[in-house]
Parts: C-alpha cells; sequence; structure tokens
C-alpha cells in the first residue's frame, strides 16, 4: 500500500477556511498536486530534498488536535470525509424517492448521530453478552461463545480470528482460515519490550483495563485484580506469535489441516461445536497460519482458570465495543489508544466517527454515491492510460534487466500480463438486501452489519474465488497490490487532486498518482509478492541463482534504511520496510520512464521556474510531506511496514541519477549517494 496507515485526519487550515471546519462539504475543494506553496525553495534540493518540496507545507500545516499525524494524503482523507458527511446527512433527511440502499446509508447514520439516544444507552448494548460470559458453566463451553463474540463484534481480541481466504497454494479456491489474536496492544512485541518508554506503556496499559473494569462496575479492588489477570494472559498468547517480520515470509503462513489434524493441534478446544456455531459443520480443510500459536492457545487454556477466561473476555467485549458505548466509554478507549498510543490530545468529532463507520460496513453503497458524483469516464480512461504506461516501462525493464536470467525472465512476464488493474469502483457492487438497519438501533446495526459481514466472508469458504470483488470501498484514499489475486487496486478516493489532478500537466501527475501505480505494480515483484506466480499461487518460481542475485540487490536498499532515524534513539527496522521501501523505489523508476514515453514527441517548458524533470519529482514528492506526532512515530516504528514519510523521498531521489541531473546535484551534497541501489 502507498499511504502508511489508515489516516483519519482533521481538517487542515491551510486549504480551507476555519469556518468550515465543522460543516460537510457538497463538493470536493481543489488543491493542486504540485503547490509551490508546499515549498521551502530556501532549502536546497540537493541538500535535503523533502524540505525543499514540503518545508512549506510542514510550516503551515500543524497536526490537527484530534489526528496522530497529519499529510496530503490526511487531508484528502478529511475533504473526502466532509464530502461524505454531506452525502450522509442529506441522505439522511431524504423522505421520498430514495433506494434501498441509500434509505440504510440515511438511517445507519441518523442512529449513529443521535448522540443523545447512545448516552442513554450507556453500557446496556453489553449487556447480553456480558450475561453470556457470566452464565458460563465450563472452559467447554468456551468455543460456542467464542464464534458468537467473534462473529458480532468483527474484532480478533477473542483469543483468535477465523474467516476466509484464498488457499495459497491454489488461488482458485477459499478455504477456512485460523489466525492469531487475543491482544489489547498493538503487537506481540509490545509485551517485551525492556526499555523504558516500553515498560511504562504496560503499566498504562494495564491501569487502562483497570479502568474499563470500573467502568463495567467492578470493585476497584477487583478491577486490579482482573487487569493483572488480563495483562498475564495475553502475554502468554504474545509470547507464541510470530513477529511482524517473520510474518513477512508467506511460506512461514501456510499450514493446511485437517480437522482432525485441527483438533490435534488444540486437543482442549471443541472445534466441532466452534464450527456449529459459525454454521460451518463439515468444513475440513483449514490453512492454520500459526500452528505454534494454536498450540500455546491450547496450553493457556488449560493453565488458566474459567474465571480467568471469563475476565478476559469481558475485557475484550469492553474494549472491542467501547466506540459505540456511552461517552465514559469513548473517552476511557481514547484517553489510551489515543492520548497514550498515538499522543492524539483530542477525540475526533462524533460526525468523524460516524461517516468511517458507515463506510466501514456500508461502504460500497456509499461508495456508489461517492462516485456517480466525483468520478468521471474520462477519469477513469486517464489514469487507465498512465496504468498502462506504467506497465510498458516495468516490462521493458524486465525484457533487459541484467541479474536476470531468461527462464525466470520469462516467468516475470506472464505475471506481468497477468496483472489486472481495478481503476475506481467494483464492476458489480455489493448487495446489502440481507442487512436490516433501524434508524433507532445504532448499537444493534453494528452488530447486525458485523454479523453480515461474517456471514458474507464465511459463505465463501469452498467456492471458487471472485475475482471481481475489492479489499477497499470506493472513497478510501489507498491503493494496493494483492499477490493472490494478482491484481491492483486504485479506489476512486485516491484519483483525486492533489494525488491525481487533471487540471495539471503530465510531470506532476506521473510524479505522484504514476508513482503510487508503480509502487503498487512493484509489489508483484518484492521481496514477499515476488514468491507468487501469475495466478496468485505460492509458489517458487525463480531459479536459485536468480533468487540470490533479488536479495543482494534488495539489501542495498534494506541497509541504506536501516541506518535512518525515526524518532529519539530508534532506527528503521529495515527488514519490516523491506517491501514498501521496494515498492517506493521500483515506482518512482517505473513512473519517471512512462513519463518519459508519454511525453517523448512534446516541447516541455519551465513553468513557474521549475523544469519538466523539476516538476516531476516535486510532484512525487509533495504526496508525502506530513508532520508527525513523536509518539505515533515510536507507534509506527513498531508496527508500521512503511517508512516514515521523509525517507519515502529522500531514500528514493539518492538512488536517481536523474534526479541530480534534475537539480544539477555535485558529488558530496546529501542527496547524491556513490553507491546507488536498484532492483528494477
Amino acid at each position: 500500500m502507498r499511504i502508511r496507515v489508515a489516516v483519519l485526519a482533521a481538517l487542515s487550515a491551510f486549504c480551507l477556511e476555519p469556518a468550515l471546519a465543522d460543516q460537510p462539504l457538497q463538493s470536493l475543494p481543489y488543491t493542486p498536486s504540485l503547490d509551490l506553496k508546499s515549498m521551502d525553495t530556501g532549502a536546497s534540493a540537493c541538500e535535503d530534498f523533502y524540505q525543499y518540496a514540503c518545508g512549506g507545507w510542514q510550516q503551515h500545516n500543524p497536526i490537527p488536535a484530534d489526528q496522530a499525524s497529519w499529510s496530503v494524503y490526511g487531508k484528502l482523507y478529511d475533504d473526502n470525509q466532509r464530502y461524505l458527511w454531506g452525502i450522509l446527512d442529506g441522505l439522511s433527511r431524504k423522505t421520498a424517492n430514495a433506494s434501498a440502499d441509500q434509505r440504510k446509508l440515511g438511517d445507519y447514520f441518523a442512529a449513529c448521530m443521535d448522540e443523545a439516544a447512545v448516552e442513554k444507552a450507556g453500557a446496556r448494548p453489553l449487556q447480553s453478552d456480558l450475561a453470556a460470559i457470566a452464565a458460563l458453566k465450563s472452559k467447554a463451553d468456551l468455543p460456542t461463545l467464542l464464534a458468537q463474540l467473534q462473529a458480532g463484534t468483527a474484532d480478533d481480541g477473542f483469543a483468535f480470528s477465523f474467516g476466509s481466504a484464498q488457499d495459497l497454494a491454489d488461488a482458485t479456491r477459499v478455504i477456512a482460515e485460523a489466525d492469531r489474536g487475543g491482544l489489547g496492544l498493538p503487537d506481540r512485541d509490545y509485551y517485551f519490550r525492556k526499555d523504558d518508554k516500553s515498560q511504562t506503556l504496560r503499566r498504562q496499559y494495564q491501569a487502562h483495563v483497570q479502568a474499563m473494569f470500573g467502568l463495567l462496575g467492578d470493585p476497584a479492588k477487583a478491577a486490579t485484580a482482573e487487569a493483572a489477570t488480563v495483562m498475564k494472559m495475553e502475554t502468554t498468547l504474545a509470547g507464541a506469535q510470530l513477529t511482524r517480520v517473520e510474518r513477512r515470509d508467506p511460506y512461514q503462513l501456510d499450514h493446511k489441516l485437517d480437522a482432525k489434524g485441527l483438533q490435534k493441534l488444540t486437543p482442549h478446544f471443541d472445534w466441532s461445536a466452534y464450527l456449529q456455531a459459525r454454521g460451518l459443520s463439515g468444513t475440513d480443510v483449514f490453512n492454520v497460519e500459526e500452528p505454534r500459536y494454536y498450540a500455546a492457545l491450547d496450553a493457556a487454556l488449560v493453565h488458566y482458570s474459567l474465571a480467568d477466561w471469563q475476565t478476559y473476555l469481558r475485557w475484550h467485549l469492553a474494549h472491542a465495543q467501547a466506540p459505540l458505548l456511552s461517552s465514559a466509554f469513548v473517552a476511557a478507549n481514547f484517553d489510551f489508544y489515543g492520548k497514550t498510543l498515538h499522543g492524539v490530545p483530542q477525540l475526533k468529532p462524533r460526525w468523524k466517527r460516524c461517516v468511517a463507520l458507515t463506510d466501514e460496513q456500508l461502504g460500497e453503497a456509499l461508495g456508489r454515491e461517492f462516485v456517480d458524483r466525483s468520478f468521471s469516464p474520462q477519469l477513469k480512461t486517464d489514469t487507465q492510460r498512465m496504468t498502462d504506461r506504467i506497465e510498458q516501462a516495468m516490462r521493458d525493464e524486465l525484457a533487459t534487466l541484467p541479474w536476470m536470467s531468461e527462464a525466470t525472465r520469462k516467468r516475470a512476464l506472464e505475471k506481468l500480463a497477468g496483472i489486472v488493474n481495478k481503476i475506481g469502483y467494483p464492476d458489480r457492487w455489493r448487495d446489502y438486501g440481507a442487512l436490516q438497519i433501524r434508524r433507532d438501533d445504532f448499537a444493534g446495526n453494528v452488530e447486525r452489519g458485523n454479523l453480515f459481514e461474517s456471514r458474507r466472508q464465511l459463505a465463501k469458504i469452498g467456492k471458487p474465488v471472485d475475482r471481481g470483488e475489492w479489499g477497499m470501498t470506493p472513497p478510501t484514499v489507498n491503493a494496493y497490490y494483492d499477490p493472490q489475486m494478482n491484481d491492483i487496486n486504485f479506489p476512486a478516493g485516491v484519483l483525486q487532486p492533489p494525488l491525481y489532478d487533471p487540471k495539471m500537466d503530465a510531470a506532476p501527475n506521473y510524479g505522484n498518482t504514476g508513482g503510487t501505480v508503480g509502487h503498487e505494480l512493484t509489489h508483484a515483484f518484492d521481496d514477499e509478492g515476488r514468491q507468487f506466480d501469475a495466478q496468485g499461487n505460492l509458489e517458487d518460481w525463480w531459479t536459485p541463482a536468480d533468487a540470490k542475485a533479488f536479495e543482494k540487490q534488495a539489501s542495498c536498499v534494506v541497509d541504506q534504511y536501516a541506518q535512518y532515524t525515526v524518532v529519539d534513539d530508534i532506527r528503521i527496522n529495515s527488514k519490516l520496510t523491506e517491501g514498501e521501501d521496494l515498492a517506493d523505489l521500483g515506482g518512482l523508476v517505473l513512473a519517471w520512464i512512462a513519463w518519459q514515453a508519454e511525453t517523448a514527441n512534446q516541447r516541455l517548458a519551465p513553468v513557474d521556474g521549475l523544469t519538466p524533470a523539476q516538476r516531476f519529482f516535486v510532484g512525487y514528492a509533495q504526496w508525502a510531506c506530513e508532520n508527525d506526532r513523536p509518539e505515533s512515530l515510536r507507534a509506527n516504528a513498531l508496527t508500521n511496514p512503511h517508512s516514515p514519510a521523509k525517507y519515502r523521498v529522500n531514500g528514493l531521489v539518492v538512488n536517481m541519477p536523474e534526479f541530480q541531473a534534475a537539480f544539477g546535484c555535485k558529488a558530496g551534497q546529501a542527496m547524491v549517494k556513490e553507491q546507488r541501489c536498484k532492483v528494477w
């Protein structure tokens, strides 16, 4: 993916008047894809290109109080959210000639925005599940209850996660998949790091869990003991999980078992009861991503008492549902996960949370409204042309790559030819007819939405893969490559100014959106994506010599990024960021080649004092303009597979002689690297 994380961002005063800060938008505002005001021309492009391209943006765009970071992507996300707010607000008031999906959207949003009703309900939405947890008679009853809690909350905190996925060995079929889960902190490493900040964070987390038990009505002494129990249990489960770097190897996640094998792996967990409760009796093919985790889970079922498990489930229920409850729960949840973990001072306003939740649960219905209003057929045609150009650039590069043999080259070209481009929105919209939405039942709507999606996902098991399905909703400001689908996906939300700007010439558009297209295309051949073939099957199609040659080329990038500091004394975990760093570099190289081909017969002149080549590179850099809180940088250093924005610009241009020529950079300057990295 191009962006770092899902960006839930607030309004930038640099781009809109403060008076509009809490108003829905009736049309998307315009910001150019190359903005001179965002530059710091007092800085040297050859010493710090990121500062040169983004220094003005950083100065004029302080991080809003409800954000962990603020970026160009975040600004566009916020614009899209305000625009969706306008759409949803209108649909919530529409009484005549509304379609079934429009009524669902309007009623869902209205119920979410009815804060008085949510406040009045308090913790009542938890009561039936809390009663079910309290009614457990023995640990033998856990499988049925876990099935209920997982389906109703869409949360992986209940011991493990379970769903459907393409078979890694046969990408034409969907099988059942059991993955790890069970934690309240963002990653297993949070439980084991020994530095002072990590130890303090664990104490703060335990205090937060204790506070949540207090909101459930538990006395202070009991809540303290319960929080300690949760911490012990989660630490046990975390210790058996693979690291994020280990999970980048798909072979580590491919472990097929039949029902008997699954039961043997966890003899104290009744899978037949669990599967019956999920409507999957008779299922006999499973991919257990981390068998060691399930062995540890089984041991935890034996070691911890029924009371311990009830405590653990009560916490994860409160944690999963807190954003849907009264203000006391929302505030406590935000206090730790927003303020403490990411340094965010202020909770997002309710309209932002409601728009995001509507997009999450009714995303294709909402996306259809977005596309009808903001994504023209011409825009789809233009971005498809750009994508074709960049794919041709990759084809040309593969055909002449000096370190790749003919045998591997043939397979690589086959894979490239098999890539499907999905642009804007799906060809077939999702049917929400089976989802019941009530205007007076916010928590019930969310639960029914979770159940709807759970059943939709589980219904895929045993059926052929639907290759037309999307993994993002159309308004999303992001893009992705799926190695098993072997497709690249660009939602309509990411093809808006200032990322793709129809008013601009090709140079900044190829630098910006072209770089994104090239980035996702390169993921098909990065350290992880290259392990899948043209059909999306996990297969080693490389000769041993070519695999070693790739690893040697890639190690140059890994070694380079390992030298960069994220914050304080924390450096980039470049084995975690390897795939994204390779995709960034490959994407910019491909975008440059494609832009050169697009403008080969054109006479290009400087604009605003920038040559066409300079405009290409500034256009690229300005997608990454960003400000971050130090807490957010620390959290991302552990969990985010993307490098910080500064290095996603400077770390690339030092490897591109075309950049050095464009700006006249000389040997010895910071943006000139003696030993350049080049993979594709």
